[in-house]
């Protein structure tokens, strides 16, 4: 078997500036004009390409349920 060669600190670097983060590609939605990242759905509005595929009422009433929960849960403790 070959041992492997060890990478140099120039080989290294040369890989790794290629792991740049870029910019997310933002865009503002025709109907409502809230920013939203490009091929998601918009949490505010709870639509992709123009249908509604997120209830954000129903999500919102689930998020308040369970902070009561945790609430409750934490004051039972104390």
């Amino acid at each position: 078997m070959v041992v492997r060669m060890r990478s140099t600190k120039s080989h290294r670097n040369h890989r790794r500036s290629h792991d740049g983060l870029s910019n997310p590609a933002v865009t503002m939605d025709k109907n409502s004009s809230v920013p939203h990242l490009r091929h998601r759905a918009s949490l505010v509005t709870g639509q992709y390409k123009g249908r509604m595929v997120i209830d954000v009422q129903a999500r919102l009433q689930r998020e308040q349920r369970s902070q009561k929960k945790k609430a409750k849960r934490v004051d039972s403790l104390h």
